[in-house]
């Protein structure tokens, strides 16, 4: 009753409402500088991690950076010389090539298909680039750095690496060691012939003349093309005949025909009427009269290109 009579009471009322609003204001406060606590260290936070981030990009593009000197590098290397050889020259190089002797395990012979041997990068260094390139591939190189050459083989065996005091390059990589049936076949021409590696028999041949032009006046352009069609399917059977007549003559003149190989050349449109009888299959260039472009596509074939790194 006092306390309203003088006053008191309204003074008490308004002291615990500027109390109560200052210790709202206190806890804004505290909240605030806790906000801006939080928002400093998430701020050295974030500097770091863009610290971090730098770092990373100027790790990688220095790293892009060497890499590309290192295939610009590469890229400027070529190989020394390059020669294809066939026939005889081809026995002559690979000869010599095998009578190089070096101490005992001094010359490595490696098949390489894919993946480059690490006894070749640290021998070859950057050169080796050159094997990469090339594979698959025969290399032949000796201890002293003398001697490094690939041979591109037309039987190549699988990968293997191999020092010994010679370089090993075995004949059947390069040419027939024993008689093979070549055969080359195009939508007008066909000849067969058996082959040893050094000497090539001819056995039999066919010429189909193709209508080439269609001629004005005459039936449709449709009925030229069927009529050309069949005129090339009758002349790939007759030469798939030929093939077969060619085999059973050598089966009934032979015993051991287990491992006679049959490979058949020409045109890639027509290999495929003989893939039943072919061991193996290539497309060549070999054009013109049908003995000419067999013993050309018998020295297509089996060039062998040798390079030296």
């Amino acid at each position: 009753m006092l306390d309203e009579l003088l006053g008191r009471a309204e003074l008490k009322a308004r002291i615990e409402e500027l109390e109560e609003k200052n210790h709202h204001l206190e806890r804004q406060l505290a909240a605030e500088e806790e906000r801006r606590t939080d928002a400093a260290r998430e701020r050295q936070e974030a500097e770091r991690e863009v610290n971090q981030l730098e770092d990373r990009i100027e790790g990688l593009e220095e790293r892009v950076e060497r890499l590309s000197e290192s295939k610009s590098n590469t890229s400027d290397i070529s190989v020394r010389t390059t020669q294809n050889v066939r026939g005889t020259r081809r026995k002559n190089i690979l000869d010599r090539i095998r009578s190089v002797e070096t101490g005992p395990e001094g010359a490595l012979t490696a098949m390489v298909t894919e993946t480059v041997p690490d006894i070749i990068k640290t021998s070859l260094d950057e050169r080796s680039a050159l094997v990469q390139r090339l594979a698959p591939c025969l290399v032949c190189m000796d201890d002293t750095g003398i001697i490094a050459i690939t041979i591109d083989l037309t039987a190549p065996p699988a990968p293997f690496v191999e020092w010994k005091n010679t370089f090993d390059i075995k004949p059947e990589w390069v040419a027939p060691t024993e008689p093979v049936t070549v055969v080359l076949v195009r939508s007008d021409i066909f000849a067969l012939g058996v082959y040893d590696g050094s000497t090539l028999t001819h056995v039999t041949e066919i010429t189909t003349d193709i209508m080439n032009t269609h001629s004005k006046g005459g039936f449709s352009q449709a009925r030229f093309e069927r009529r050309r069609d069949q005129q090339i399917e009758d002349h790939l059977e007759h030469a798939h005949e030929a093939i077969e007549s060619h085999l059973r003559e050598r089966n009934q003149a032979q015993t051991d025909v287990d491992g006679h190989e049959v490979i058949v050349l020409g045109e890639q449109t027509v290999l495929g009427a003989f893939s039943d009888l072919a061991d193996r299959q290539e497309t060549v260039d070999a054009t013109g009269e049908p003995k000419s472009a067999l013993e050309d596509a018998v020295d297509e074939f089996w060039t062998i290109r040798i390079s030296a790194l």
